[in-house]
């Protein structure tokens, strides 16, 4: 409630209006507040303003929640050109960033991929992984069954 009252979303009751309210009650009303102007119209807004344009996915698409911190990860992973890294990001990717919305009721940035972005950003989570924290990789294997694990096999020079 402090929140709200330091927004100027609502105002706290003081004594005299909780001393008639617990006497309108019949039992003591220990605490009381009510909507300020501002916080009336943030509601309003809220129920009538625009909403969240949702696109349905595409064939062989599927809805992927990214936390902030995975989807800073997958920014920074599709920003890099191929003259960067060896496995670029898989086609439409970064375009797949640049359009997901903020829902900001879930805190999840939303975007519909294919199984093959899907593996992208699990490979680019993993290189994430590999310099700053494997959290971000380790959720969406957890939430979406991908873990990028590189290939286990030795190469061998000509002549071996």
């Amino acid at each position: 409630m402090a929140a709200l009252e330091r927004a100027g979303l609502a105002e706290l009751a003081g004594r005299e209006v909780r001393a008639e309210l617990s006497a309108w009650e019949g039992r003591p009303v220990r605490w009381a507040a009510r909507l300020t102007g501002h916080g009336h119209d943030v509601l309003a807004y809220h129920r009538h303003g625009p909403a969240i344009a949702r696109p349905e996915p595409g064939p062989g698409q599927t809805l992927v929640q990214l936390r902030p911190a995975q989807m800073d990860a997958v920014r920074v992973f599709v920003s890099l050109t191929a003259d960067h890294l060896y496995f670029a990001p898989a086609a439409g990717l970064a375009e797949q960033v640049r359009a997901a919305l903020h829902d900001r009721a879930l805190g999840r940035w939303l975007l519909y991929l294919t199984r093959e972005q899907m593996e992208s950003v699990a490979y680019g989570l993993w290189l994430h992984g590999m310099t700053r924290s494997a959290a971000e990789a380790n959720r969406f294997g957890r939430e979406y069954g991908i873990v990028y694990l590189p290939a286990r096999r030795r190469d061998t020079l000509a002549g071996e």
